[in-house]
C-alpha cells in the first residue's frame, strides 16, 4: 500500500482506468484516510507512474446523467417492451 495527496476531485472508478492506461495494476479500491491522502495497493516499481496519474487526476464529480434504457428500468421497463406497448404489442 502506497499513500498518496488526494486529489481534490476524486473519481475512483476513473482514476482506475487512468491508472490502467499506464499499466499500473490496483489490487482492491482506492482508499481515503481520512486525513488528504489517498491509499493506493500497488507494487513498489508502479509508484513513480502513479505519482504523475494521481496528481494530474482531476475526476467527474457530477454523477452522468440517466439514459432513456437506464430511466425505464428504473420502473421495470426495458426499451423494447415499451416499444411493444407503443407499436399495440402486447
Amino acid at each position: 500500500m502506497i499513500k498518496f495527496n488526494k486529489p481534490q476531485n476524486l473519481n475512483g472508478a476513473e482514476l482506475l482506468d487512468e491508472l490502467a492506461a499506464v499499466g499500473v495494476v490496483v489490487e482492491g479500491l482506492p482508499t481515503d484516510d481520512g486525513a488528504g491522502n489517498l491509499i493506493l495497493n500497488i507494487a513498489t516499481k508502479d509508484e513513480a507512474a502513479a505519482v504523475a496519474v494521481v496528481a494530474a487526476h482531476n475526476g467527474t464529480t457530477v454523477a452522468p446523467e440517466p439514459t432513456i434504457a437506464d430511466k425505464l428500468a428504473s420502473v421495470g421497463l426495458s426499451l423494447d417492451e415499451l416499444k411493444t406497448a407503443i407499436l399495440g404489442g402486447n
